[in-house]
Parts: structure tokens; sequence; C-alpha cells
């Protein structure tokens, strides 16, 4: 059974929330802050170009935080992905080898558009690896297998290493991206979240806001409905999703799931509900806890974002002042800021090493919260979204009286700039054209996208590839076991 499958048992929410006038909170603030207002590289000409025309064009190898002892109840699995997310990946290796996807561990999510390495693990207590067959996928490739004690949990590796090339770009712009990473290995990077955390509409963070507020309807209009029915900003649907989206807003949800592509695999299992006639809170709830949990930390990255644009307007993305809660880079411990600490020669000597940076909320129960200006500045961010922070507490409560059995949503600090190491730039070429080359290190849960976006000085640097014919090819093509698709 998908481990979406069992939250469909339960009956529509009965708790009392408290949560009266959800539906006429103002939403002042829709963006997810994924364009730079203001480059630590303004200095430098970007290289413009594009990225990721073609997966080997991104590669990202995740770093291990430890290796596996070679025993234990879980199976450690490095595997080599192209062209899929992270969800899917787990669900191939969940009935390969006939588990839950909660018994799959992971430390971070990665690109779908690239080649990605990462180690895996999978909960088979009394089997070993020689007893499952061989994993056998045309996008999956297993590099080694080992055993350990524990399921690996997110946030447990050292980091990721990059390695990116830049196409439609001069051979020239080498000597401004080398100039750019100079900078940038020097004062740290805006530790912005992606426009891939937002979704190809840009609207994750409005669907994570509704699951959060318990708004059911608005937030399968977002999921599944045509841009004029979203409230956030007005991307055009994309075109093999357009009829799809279209039948959905007439309620012909069984001819809306008949058009959508079979890889929407969010999307489907919510409008396969909707088709069965259940309420749009069960239907959301067939989603699995892995995107469920990501719609939530989409709402949390984009207040965040605001936050770091803000600091990066006043100036201070690497000042700590007064009031802040400060990120240490070798632990990822925090502690506060007080007014000696903030203008103490060794507070001020860490931050310009980028030892030490100021961090911004991601909201949560059980976030470490600043004091004074900085945290006023920081509940002004979450009411420009339409929130207080007693809407995560009522959130919390009423998934664990409900008891879906979904991971709860917990708040962190997150640091606002994060170091960047090893960076090397060169120019070359292949059968596709020229390209400069960007390899780097960041740490854990840092985007690349946002160090590209200070290299290249483009708003939107991925490739947009061309996707024409999908809804057809849905329509003609089946999935299995889904009698209207």
């Amino acid at each position: 059974m998908a481990d979406g499958d069992a939250s469909s048992k339960v009956p529509p929410s009965q708790v009392d929330l408290g949560t009266e006038g959800v539906h006429d909170r103002i939403l002042a603030d829709q963006s997810a802050h994924t364009v730079p207002l203001i480059y630590l590289t303004a200095d430098v000409p970007g290289t413009g170009g594009i990225i990721k025309v073609r997966p080997e064009d991104f590669i990202v190898e995740e770093i291990p935080a430890y290796q596996p002892c070679g025993e234990g109840e879980h199976i450690y699995l490095f595997v080599q992905k192209v062209g899929l997310s992270t969800g899917q990946l787990v669900e191939i290796i969940a009935r390969h080898f006939g588990v839950r996807s909660l018994d799959i561990g992971f430390a971070g999510m990665k690109d779908k558009r690239a080649v990605t390495r990462q180690v895996l693990s999978v909960h088979v207590p009394g089997k070993r690896p020689e007893e499952f067959p061989t994993l056998l996928h045309e996008k999956v490739q297993v590099l080694w297998v080992d055993l350990h004690t524990n399921k690996l949990r997110r946030g447990h590796l050292a980091g990721n290493r990059f390695a990116i090339r830049i196409r439609e770009c001069k051979l020239s712009a080498v000597l401004a991206a080398k100039r750019s990473f100079d900078i940038l290995e020097k004062t740290g990077v805006p530790n912005r979240a992606g426009e891939q955390r937002f979704g190809m509409l840009g609207n994750n963070h409005l669907i994570g806001r509704d699951l959060l507020l318990g708004r059911w309807q608005q937030a399968c209009d977002e999921l599944l409905g045509p841009s004029a029915g979203r409230e956030g900003p007005m991307r055009p649907d994309p075109e093999f999703q357009r009829v799809s989206r279209m039948l959905y807003a007439e309620g012909k949800f069984a001819d809306a799931l008949r058009r959508l592509s079979r890889d929407a695999e969010t999307e489907r299992p919510v409008m396969r509900a909707l088709a069965d006639g259940e309420t749009p809170e069960v239907a959301l709830r067939r989603m699995s806890h892995l995107q469920w949990n990501f719609f939530l930390t989409s709402l949390q990255s984009a207040v965040f974002n605001a936050v770091l644009d803000a600091r990066l307007q006043s100036g201070t993305l690497g000042t700590l002042l007064e009031g802040d809660i400060a990120f240490k880079h070798d632990n990822g411990a925090c502690f506060a800021v007080d007014a000696a600490t903030a203008v103490s020669e060794e507070t001020t000597t860490r931050a310009a090493a980028v030892g030490i940076s100021p961090s911004g909320p991601m909201w949560g129960r059980g976030m470490l919260r600043a004091s004074g200006a900085t945290a006023e500045a920081e509940s002004a961010a979450l009411g420009r979204f339409g929130l207080c922070d007693e809407d995560f507490t009522r959130f919390a409560e009423r998934e664990e009286a409900l008891a879906y059995g979904r991971e709860p949503l917990g708040g962190a600090r997150r640091a606002l700039r994060m170091p960047l190491t090893y960076p090397e730039v060169e120019a070359g070429s292949d059968e596709a054209g020229v390209f400069v080359r960007c390899s780097f290190e960041l740490p854990p849960g840092g985007f690349a996208t946002t160090v590209m976006q200070e290299v290249m000085k483009v708003a939107a640097p991925e490739a947009v590839l061309p996707r024409a014919g999908a809804e057809q090819a849905a329509q003609a093509q089946p999935v299995a076991g889904d009698e209207r698709a």
C-alpha cells in the first residue's frame, strides 16, 4: 500500500482549529522571492546563457556525513539517477524492495533535470542485500550497496558537489565567472531557496499555505486548476496541462484525470480521489507524505526568502545584529546575539570569515525565536503572507489529533548566507557547442541555482524544454492500474 493510502481511510478533519477567518486572510505577499533584487557580485558582468540544457550539464554528487558500518537493518544504496525527482526515485526503490516509501531514508532532495548521485536507506529488518534482485531501471544505477544501523535522515550529509555547464554564452565569459566566484568564496552566497522548490507554476508555497490553514478547496484549485483560479503569480498554464486544468475547473474530474500526463505524480492521486467523489481534504491527503511536506517546506522557504531579501536590501546579510540568531557553519549550532556580542571583535572576525552568519526563520513549532527588531521584521514578513506563528501550532495540533502518520512540520533556523568552497571555472566545447563549466561545493540545503544567478545575472537561468504532445501521449497510453487513464 502506498504511504498516502492509509490517510484516505480517515474521515475529514473534525478538530476545532480555532481558525475562524482563515478564508479572509489578506495575502499581501504572493511571491516566492526567487529572483534576486541585489547581487553581491553586482560589479561583475554576468555570463548570460542558460543551464540544464541536458541532464549531464548539471551534475550533483552528495558528500556523505558518514560511511555505513556494514551491519544493521538498513540497506544503504549509493544511487545515480537521471531525469527523475527524488520522490520518483523513492517510489521506484520502495516498489523494488517491497516496502513503504516511509521506510526509505534520504539526506536531501536532488534536482530532477540533472545527473545526481546520493545515498538512500531501505529498512528491511532481518534481510541482506543479496536476498533482493538487482535493481534494473533505465534512469537509475546503483553504484554501491552496504548495511547500516539507522535510517538516513534529512540533513545527514556533509554537503553537495556540483559541476554545471553554462551554454549559449561566449567562451570569454569564463573570466567574469572566475571573478564572481572569487567574490562569493570570500563573502558567502545568499542562501536563497531556488525556484525549483516552488514548482513549475511557482505556487508550491501557496499550496502549502492552504494546507497549513485547512483551506482544502483553495489548495485543490492551486494544485489542479487553471491560472485564472489561482491566487499566486499568474504564470501561464503549461501547454501539456492546459486541457486537464480547464476540465477540472468545469468539475469534470474523471475527464481531467485522463488528460493528466503520467509523470504528474502529485496531481494524479488527488484528481483521482475527487473523481471518486471524495472531499477536497481527503483528496489532498492521498498525496504522498513526501509531497505533502514539500508543499509546507515551500511555504517556510518563501517566508525565509522574503526575510533574506530584506537583509540584502539593508546591507546586513553578513552582519550580526542585536536580536539575531547566529548560525555556526562548522556544526549548525545557533546562539542568540546580544548587544555586546554583536559588536565584539570575535564576532566580526568570525562573520567576515563566513564562520558564522545571521539566520532567518523556517517557521514551525520549536523554532528558536529572534528578539527585538529582528523578531519584529521576521513576524512582519510572515504576516504579509497572511499568517501568524499560532497557525503553525494549530496545524501541528490538528495533524497530531488526527494521527495521519505524517512527520510534524518542525521549525528551524536557516543561515541567511552559505559558504562556497573549492570553486573551479573552465571553458570548453563539445558536440553541443561551447560552454563554461563551474564546479563548487555547498553545505546541506544550499541551492546551486542561487550561485548561478550571481554568476550569470539571469533571473531564470534554467533552459525551458519543450513538452509538446505530453498530454496527448498520456491519453493514448493509460497508466497501469488506473481504469480512467
